[in-house]
């Protein structure tokens, strides 16, 4: 990409998305694999409230999370002792609630598909319960853990409603590449409005090519 078409705050905006997609990633794999793994084997009655409340910001208008999630952390909000309001810290408790359902669902899926057998063969010949994760439900639900990787990144990446509720257009602090995108096209700077689109719907189908070619080849592997 010329530098004519990317300044130096659209790259820094750029590394920011990416660095807020990382780390919202990686966040959300820590505290969704075991929520998935609740709804994916829990008979609980309330099981349904839970599921609800993890798939509603799919259809929750982007604004309207980050309205609350501004008045929860605002100035005379419950959380407004933590300063998160408009810095990376609200960014990314932001970002792993709007992205919650694309890590969730996929794993959770995984999960309910997967054989008991393997599990319960090394149960019975004693592997302890990180033993029977990592040498078990991880090889046999890659595929589920890499789509919620992919997804749960790409959605973050192009966020652009409870980014820009919770965290404003600070330039260098928490304007991210979508909102950089916008301001460019409010000033009619439609180059530089391209250049960054075009990097972020690159990196999105190389995204999204990598896991349909992984789960294409897993497909054939399995038959």
């Amino acid at each position: 990409m010329s530098e004519e078409l990317l300044s130096q705050s659209d790259w820094f905006a750029l590394w920011l998305s990416v660095k807020l997609a990382g780390i919202t990633v990686i966040l959300l794999l820590i505290f969704a694999t075991p929520l998935a793994w609740w709804l994916a084997f829990s008979r609980a009655k309330f099981k349904f409230l839970v599921e609800a409340m993890v798939a509603l910001p799919l259809v929750l208008p982007p604004t309207v999370l980050g309205f609350y999630l501004l008045l929860l952390l605002g100035r005379n909000g419950p959380l407004a002792g933590l300063d998160w309001a408009f810095s990376f810290q609200g960014l990314v408790l932001a970002s792993m609630i709007y992205s919650l359902p694309f890590v969730v669902q996929p794993i959770q899926s995984s999960l309910s598909q997967m054989p008991k057998a393997p599990l319960e063969a090394a149960a019975t010949l004693g592997a302890g319960f990180w033993d029977r994760f990592f040498s078990v439900v991880l090889p046999l639900c890659k595929s589920g853990f890499i789509t919620a990787v992919v997804l749960g990144f790409a959605h973050t990446l192009g966020e652009f409603g409870v980014v820009l509720m919770i965290g404003g257009n600070l330039g260098g602090e928490t304007r991210v590449a979508s909102i950089a995108i916008y301001e460019h096209v409010e000033s009619l700077q439609w180059s530089q409005a391209h250049g960054l689109a075009l990097v972020l719907l690159m990196m999105s189908f190389v995204l999204l090519l990598l896991v349909y070619a992984f789960n294409g080849r897993n497909r054939k592997v399995a038959l």
